[in-house]
């Protein structure tokens, strides 16, 4: 077995200061498991594992490498909830069940946890995440949501004013925070890779450089590559916005967003604490947002420029420079050494899509940027049903999912159109 090197992925912060980790051999020929999983990423991998302990077989099929696409480049913020606000799925479901939810998000903050510590994962883990306020509105909001949250999910979080605040993050941006001590960051691509290597550990078997080029479904289904197969009594699909045609009929529930994060040169250990005190990871409310946190090496990984086109923005170092100034002013001249992007699934109402096709075909998809945490969850629950215990996954089979607007001649334009919207609203109001 060969040993991957930084190169196997896109090039990163993440990829260059990734551990060394085992290479996986293509799929050939004809392969049968119990459970067989399309993606190697979060979702796929964490489904493989909770199947592997409870003693089934499995077999993960990747495209290219594990944590190749969103799950090993993305902010790296494990953060509660999902992707829409809390009141929306309540207004789905029901009070009572989008309590559970809630609740179960909760678990997946903590299931990231404790996977670092059983299996020994070395990701970098902070503790520590805020919502941040830009404007007067954004405080209204996050006080709203802080009472929400106490009142209706039993989730009690401190507000703090903009003295508190700035006494852990030094900028003169923001008006306020709401803090979160249970969440935190890490670094996805090691924690991806060690999720793989604790997967292999319980008998997974992974294939990689193999994209799945059908599904044949049926009672044994079939993922079938240019050079293999591989079949098994149930099928995973966890390959997200990285995947097209296998199953048609989720196509459309979800678009492919471009998100990108840069990560600047290291700025010593002094000047890095000297801006975010207590290490926390830091997102705003804007619906175009940015989102920031050290690294372990004392950069600032800096998110943010979403591309609803999905086309990467002209002259993106440039302007994911000038927003990083805008918050930090006191790191004007301070280049990225580098900035990369990829493809991030969203569903037209943020909400997790989370389901079966016919008996023995499963997917989880429509994280929409909230994803480190809820990935876990969705592999979790997947498994969970897979071996009859379905609860969990039936009650987010009742969030409600339609198609985007304008087929897939239409919807990409529309959206586009939808965002220069949001962002006219968060720059004027």
């Amino acid at each position: 077995m060969t040993v991957r090197s930084p190169a196997a992925h896109v090039d990163s912060w993440y990829s260059r200061s990734a551990h060394p980790a085992p290479a996986h051999p293509r799929l050939q020929g004809r392969e049968t498991a119990d459970v067989v999983v399309l993606g190697a990423g979060l979702t796929g991998l964490s489904a493989a594992l909770e199947l592997a302990q409870a003693g089934l077989s499995v077999i993960v099929v990747e495209a290219r490498r594990v944590g190749w696409g969103a799950s090993g480049r993305n902010g790296g913020q494990v953060i509660f909830g999902f992707g829409c606000e809390q009141p929306k799925i309540a207004a789905m479901v029901g009070p009572e069940l989008s309590r559970r939810m809630f609740d179960w998000s909760i678990e997946g903050v903590r299931l990231v946890r404790e996977r670092i510590a059983t299996h020994g994962i070395d990701a970098g883990w902070r503790d520590g995440h805020a919502h941040v306020a830009i404007k007067p509105r954004h405080i209204d909001e996050l006080n709203a949501w802080q009472d929400d949250l106490a009142t209706n999910y039993g989730y009690a979080l401190p507000w703090w004013d903009r003295e508190q605040l700035r006494a852990q993050l030094d900028s003169p941006r923001y008006l306020g925070a709401l803090y979160d001590p249970a969440s935190g960051h890490l670094h996805p691509l090691n924690y991806t890779l060690g999720l793989a290597r604790a997967a292999v550990a319980a008998g997974v078997r992974i294939f990689e450089h193999s994209p799945v080029v059908s599904l044949t479904r049926g009672a044994r289904p079939v993922l079938r590559t240019a050079e293999g197969e591989a079949e098994g009594a149930f099928c995973v699909l966890a390959g997200n916005a990285l995947v097209h045609g296998i199953a048609p009929e989720l196509d459309d529930k979800i678009m492919p967003v471009g998100t990108y994060v840069g990560a600047t040169a290291p700025l010593g250990e002094e000047r890095a604490r000297a801006l975010i005190r207590n290490g926390m990871a830091v997102a705003d409310i804007n619906w175009a947002l940015d989102y920031f946190r050290l690294s372990e090496d004392h950069r600032l990984l800096f998110g943010g420029r979403a591309s609803y086109s999905t086309l990467p923005p002209p002259n993106l170092p440039g302007t994911m420079q000038r927003r990083m100034t805008r918050v930090f002013p006191q790191l004007e001249g301070v280049k990225f050494e580098q900035v990369w992007g990829g493809l991030i699934d969203i569903s037209l109402n943020r909400a997790p899509h989370w389901g079966r096709l016919g008996d023995n075909v499963y997917f989880a998809q429509g994280f929409s940027g909230h994803g480190v945490a809820a990935t876990g969850l969705a592999g979790r629950i997947v498994a969970e049903a897979i071996r009859g215990q379905s609860e969990r996954l039936d009650a987010f089979a009742k969030i409600g999912h339609r198609n985007f607007p304008g087929g897939r001649a239409l919807r990409t334009p529309l959206l586009v159109a939808a965002m220069a919207w949001f962002k006219l609203r968060d720059a004027l109001w």
